[in-house]
């Protein structure tokens, strides 16, 4: 869009007793939008031409005032330019910040994401993981072609931001990038916690997030069954890779690690617990947690297996673990081969763990958490709703029985009374 600037400059201030001058102001009008600011000098109205917007006369104190009216008119032109050349955001308030020595690009919307990240940075292993700090970087890669694509800008100030913003940013990572409405939220929510650092900082005033709501939607929790778990424990495979796979996502089953914390245990991670049986020590990549797990037998017959494997000795690895893609490709042959009508993931298997290994055979909520390294228990009470439909249906399941065989002794009762009649 054109952007047209024009200056006036003008004067305000009526003659007082005390005075018979009148302050020379300058507004800078752009595209509507209209800013004004006092240039620091006075004159009489009477030699003041209006018209032509300068001091009327040919005298050197004439000369030097509108000499002085130029530079105020060159320089708002060229910090205009300035801003246009660098493909920043241009305004009218802008551009008086800019004349006025107020204005701070620091405080613009990517360079204090940037500075934020850069914090976070110095705090990788200790209060944010690896996956965290990348998820930030891709973060301000998207808010970047959004200002860019959307507003033509490289960068925004941080007192534009509103709803408006927030909404159209929203519908670009809809469309641009085809996100689901949780991951778009959590987008949202990266740039919520930057803005409340600006806030913090003293860099922004008011909250543009205010009332603006981010909720994400439950999302059902896929989990595998016990059928469906013993189905692929008893199943063999010929295929050496399948044959890995299977036991790779049997071992997250019966231990709940992610795959980001499975691919980087070694043999370092045991130990052996004060009960004499075989434990993992790890912390997890995405928290930071220090998790401690008690091994279950199965999850130790998978680890003794591989104890002799080329890739596990080479790399110093438990197990040896494909990449992610690879691993939930081979996954989806091995649901099709037993025969369950799901689609399989690494992370089902820590779903699982969760739910019917754990918290359907009793194991305590806030042990489970535990288990799983998540900072907050409500983060495992999801796996809980998991677990309270199962028993809704399973309930369902008795009652219809317990009716059925209410039915049939009513019947039984009736024919007795028959025979005795």
């Amino acid at each position: 869009m054109k952007k047209n600037l024009t200056t006036l400059f003008f004067l305000r201030g009526a003659r007082t007793p005390n005075s018979s001058e009148a302050n020379i102001y300058v507004r800078i009008n752009l595209n509507g939008e209209r800013a004004e600011l006092s240039i620091g000098r006075k004159i009489d109205p009477q030699k003041w031409n209006s018209k032509m917007q300068r001091v009327i006369g040919r005298s050197e104190t004439a000369r030097t005032l509108n000499d002085y009216l130029d530079t105020w008119d060159n320089t708002i032109k060229r910090a205009f330019n300035k801003l246009l050349d660098n493909q920043d955001e241009v305004s009218a308030s802008i551009l008086r910040d800019m004349v006025t020595g107020k204005f701070d690009k620091n405080h613009t919307l990517i360079k204090v994401f940037e500075k934020n990240n850069q914090l976070i940075k110095l705090e990788e292993g200790a209060k944010y993981g690896t996956d965290q700090i990348k998820r930030y970087g891709i973060s301000i890669e998207r808010l970047k072609a959004f200002i860019s694509e959307d507003l033509g800008l490289k960068d925004i100030r941080l007192d534009k931001l509103n709803h408006d913003f927030i909404r159209r940013y929203e519908i670009f990572l809809r469309t641009k990038y085809n996100y689901s409405h949780n991951t778009t939220m959590k987008y949202l929510k990266q740039l919520k916690r930057v803005i409340h650092f600006a806030m913090e900082q003293d860099y922004i005033e008011h909250d543009p997030f205010f009332n603006y709501k981010t909720a994400e939607k439950e999302v059902k929790r896929e989990v595998l069954t016990e059928d469906e778990l013993a189905r692929i424990e008893k199943k063999n495979f010929r295929i050496k890779r399948l044959e890995e796979v299977k036991d790779i996502f049997l071992f997250v089953c019966y231990t709940g690690l992610s795959y980001s914390d499975l691919k980087l245990l070694s043999k370092d991670n045991l130990s052996i617990g004060i009960d004499g049986k075989h434990w993992i020590e790890y912390k997890r990549k995405k928290t930071g947690i220090q998790v401690k797990l008690r091994l279950l037998p199965i999850a130790k017959q998978i680890i003794d297996k591989y104890n002799n494997d080329e890739q596990c000795l080479t790399g110093n690895k438990l197990l040896p673990v494909k990449s992610n893609q690879k691993l939930n490709l081979y996954l989806s042959e091995i649901a099709e081969l037993c025969e369950i009508d799901k689609k399989i993931s690494m992370h089902i298997g820590r779903h699982t763990f969760a739910t019917t290994v754990t918290l359907t055979n009793g194991v305590p909520i806030e042990t489970v958490s535990k288990m799983l390294g998540h900072k907050s228990l409500k983060t495992t009470q999801i796996y809980s709703k998991v677990v309270d439909t199962k028993i809704s249906n399973e309930m369902e399941q008795l009652e219809k029985i317990l009716a059925s065989k209410g039915e049939t002794g009513q019947e039984l009762e009736v024919q007795s009374k028959k025979s005795i009649v």
